[in-house]
């Protein structure tokens, strides 16, 4: 998956091709996070495929929807749990970003990725993204921002002369 710009998250929404042997077959409900939709419904269709024996020429998407952020204008904690092939082998990890939604959230979780660890897009694969509290943040540079009193000071502040 390449991308630029921001990703959108989908809840996505498919099943098998019903037949007379299934006639109502089990739904999937996916959570994608993706530049558009068609990269949403691709990249759908690539973890039903390790997941689920269902391939795109036996199934159908029933539902595609991009999903809004509730409170947009609130700064918020998230808790990425991802997992990455890097060149050695395959790893979890559990990140923490401050943005004010879950798609930016998860936008500065692949730029992070691709920054400290080379990992490209493609082989990222996001498990969980949850809000959390400011007492369950685990990182101490998100921490930081959570004491009442922070203040950001300006070192390099050169007074002009009226003249």
């Amino acid at each position: 998956m390449k991308f630029r710009g921001q990703l959108n998250e989908y809840n996505i929404i498919g099943r098998k091709i019903p037949s007379e042997k299934l006639q109502t077959p089990p739904l999937y409900r996916m959570r994608i996070f993706a530049p558009d939709v068609i990269v949403a419904k691709s990249r759908f269709w690539y973890f039903v495929k390790m997941l689920k024996k269902l391939k795109k020429t036996n199934g159908e998407i029933v539902c595609c929807e991009k999903v809004e952020e509730a409170n947009p204008l609130k700064i918020k904690n998230f808790g990425i749990w991802l997992r990455y092939d890097s060149r050695s082998g395959t790893h979890n990890m559990y990140r923490e970003y401050r943005d004010m939604s879950t798609a930016a959230a998860v936008t500065q979780c692949y730029r992070d990725m691709g920054a400290r660890h080379r990992a490209r897009a493609h082989s990222i694969q996001i498990m969980r993204v949850e809000e959390i509290e400011p007492e369950k943040c685990r990182r101490p540079h998100i921490k930081q921002f959570h004491e009442p009193n922070i203040k950001f000071p300006l070192p390099c502040r050169d007074r002009k002369s009226v003249v």
